[in-house]
């Protein structure tokens, strides 16, 4: 068993932040069937991938959504579901007939969530966007930089998956725990301009509290600390270094075979510059590999900088079984670890498509209702 078995989701596709929220569900046990547009015209990323790690776990179909028939198959399917994740902009559903006060009609147990960057509602929900202006208009994406340099996005980490997909999948659980009181159904606004604020409450916090300044570069952790920075290695890698407390800091100064004596104070913030420099030259010094084993087994919060292609190697990574191969594909394991209902990742249940026929028959139609929706081109 697992946790979210026999809850049914209806997964409008979309890109990235959809996609991985249904995947978060399905890890646990939800029966996920993502409900696609005919394949014309080129797929967008991530769909290109062939073997699309969003996907395990599910069914999919492809359904004609802009014909009448299409669309009640949409209904049928949604009314015996229990959530709806859809991506698309303020409008799109309802002007398909698929908006929450027409399914929610039908289905009032229904959790409808709504994936979008700007939100539901405000000056820009009706806005093109991209992870990296949601996080821009956040105020996180400021946060990224070093001093005296221009934001750098860090992927599209924050924005589509944490604080869209992630938080998304948090409000649809939300809600079902709700709903077991309840009995009803409701709409989950999911916005990833809202998520990545959120995200960010620490520093609104210590700005409010004067532990940081908007010179952003120059405090604590947003690398304006020696002992909160990356470093190159000798041979062209990195070094991460978390150093923080005083305990922590002199592990670290140890492990660097420093004199403290010859340093300034930790926390001589307009010497920091002095000190990343003297640190940089040092850990030029020797290899990755080789400060890892300096380091290992000390409290001095130093860690290699790992590549994607390197993380399953590592001994730490392999004892936790972190990454999992499905259908040849390296990827992340579910997550949290649950002790009694652990999540499981399921290869797809075939491309695309695959599965159209089988829902349809589960949906109650009949073998020529089937093929004539095929011949058709009302699914694929």
């Amino acid at each position: 068993m697992r946790p979210l078995d026999g809850i049914k989701v209806v997964e409008m596709a979309g890109l990235a932040p959809s996609p991985y929220c249904g995947m978060l569900l399905a890890d646990f046990g939800a029966d996920v069937v993502v409900v696609d547009r005919l394949s014309k015209g080129a797929p967008e990323i991530p769909n290109i991938m062939e073997k699309n790690p969003f996907d395990r776990g599910k069914r999919s179909m492809r359904v004609n959504l802009k014909s009448d028939q299409g669309i009640e198959i949409v209904r049928r399917l949604i009314r015996s579901a229990d959530v709806l994740i859809e991506p698309y902009r303020p409008g799109v559903m309802e002007a398909l007939g698929l908006g929450p006060d027409v399914v929610m009609g039908t289905n009032p147990a229904l959790i409808y969530a709504r994936l979008t960057g700007w939100g539901q509602n405000g000056a820009y929900a009706g806005m093109a966007g991209h992870d990296i202006n949601y996080i821009a208009l956040s105020g996180a994406l400021s946060l990224f930089r070093r001093k005296g340099e221009r934001p750098l996005p860090p992927c599209n980490l924050l924005g589509d998956f944490a604080g869209g997909g992630m938080l998304c999948a948090m409000g649809i659980l939300l809600a079902v725990v709700e709903r077991n009181r309840s009995g009803k159904g409701q709409v989950v606004d999911a916005a990833m301009v809202d998520g990545a604020a959120n995200l960010s409450v620490l520093f609104y916090g210590m700005l409010a509290h004067r532990l940081m300044t908007l010179d952003i570069g120059a405090n604590l952790l947003d690398s304006g600390a020696p002992f909160y920075q990356t470093y190159e290695t000798a041979d062209h890698k990195f070094m991460a270094v978390g150093a923080i407390e005083a305990r922590f800091y002199a592990e670290l100064v140890k492990g660097l075979e420093v004199d403290a004596s010859s340093l300034p104070h930790q926390m001589d913030m307009p010497r920091w510059p002095e000190m990343t420099e003297r640190f940089a030259a040092i850990f030029k010094t020797r290899t990755r590999d080789e400060w890892t084993a300096v380091f290992e087994g000390t409290d001095a919060c130093v860690a290699p900088v790992l590549e994607l292609n390197e993380v399953e190697q590592h001994p730490h990574n392999r004892e936790r079984e972190m990454i999992v191969t499905i259908d040849e594909v390296s990827q992340p394991a579910p997550v949290p670890r649950l002790s009694r209902t652990p999540g499981r990742a399921m290869p797809a249940r075939g491309r695309r498509g695959a599965n159209t026929g089988e829902i349809l028959f589960a949906l109650g139609y009949a073998d020529s209702e089937v093929k004539g929706f095929f011949e058709a081109q009302i699914v694929e």
